[in-house]
């Protein structure tokens, strides 16, 4: 697993490869990047373990991940095309109604996770990682939350492309609201 120290020394971006990812053998790992990355607790990873898990087995799921030179995962992402009867669409459903834009659940692939470590972030690679898993999908566009903050992440999708299509929405046991975002694919590029 990758823990965060002072002292650690980041790669070039540029070293980092991003490639397809076998997330069901990898979730471990994975799931270690997103601990440190959102400040998760051992029993938060356990919750989610499973939910991965699930996810993979979903059709049209895919995975990618940001390995150094040596083979250590430090950024992964994966999503899926939305299906309406998920979890996440029955809870954003009523919020996309409210604001006119419900067909966002239709015909669009989810970013359902995207997660750098932070010794790695401000690098281009959760930029390379969501290009690269949006430009393989059948979709026209793509659907994403993060929390409802001005935040680098939150920079980052308005400069793909990514426009709010509700805000202040809550999930269930989330401390903090969430923005669903929507873009057209393939996302913008610099």
């Amino acid at each position: 697993m990758l823990h965060s120290s002072a002292g650690a020394q980041s790669q070039d971006p540029r070293e980092a490869v991003i490639g397809p990812l076998d997330l069901d053998a990898y979730v471990d790992d994975a799931l270690a990047v997103q601990a440190v990355a959102f400040g998760l607790t051992d029993e938060e990873i356990g919750v989610r373990r499973p939910i991965v898990l699930r996810h993979l087995t979903s059709p049209g799921a895919r995975a990618l991940g940001a390995r150094t030179p040596e083979g250590r995962l430090v950024g992964f992402t994966y999503g899926m095309p939305n299906d309406r009867t998920h979890w996440w669409s029955t809870v954003v459903a009523s919020y996309l109604r409210e604001q006119g834009v419900e067909d966002w659940l239709d015909d669009t692939f989810v970013i359902t996770e995207l997660h750098v470590h932070p010794l790695y972030q401000q690098r281009g690679i959760g930029r390379r990682l969501i290009t690269m898993l949006t430009d393989g999908a059948a979709e026209p566009r793509s659907l994403l939350s993060a929390i409802d903050t001005d935040s680098p992440a939150r920079a980052l999708y308005h400069s793909l492309g990514y426009r709010d299509l509700a805000r202040r929405v809550h999930f269930p046991s989330a401390p903090s609201p969430y923005a669903v975002m929507g873009a057209w694919l393939p996302l913008r590029r610099r």
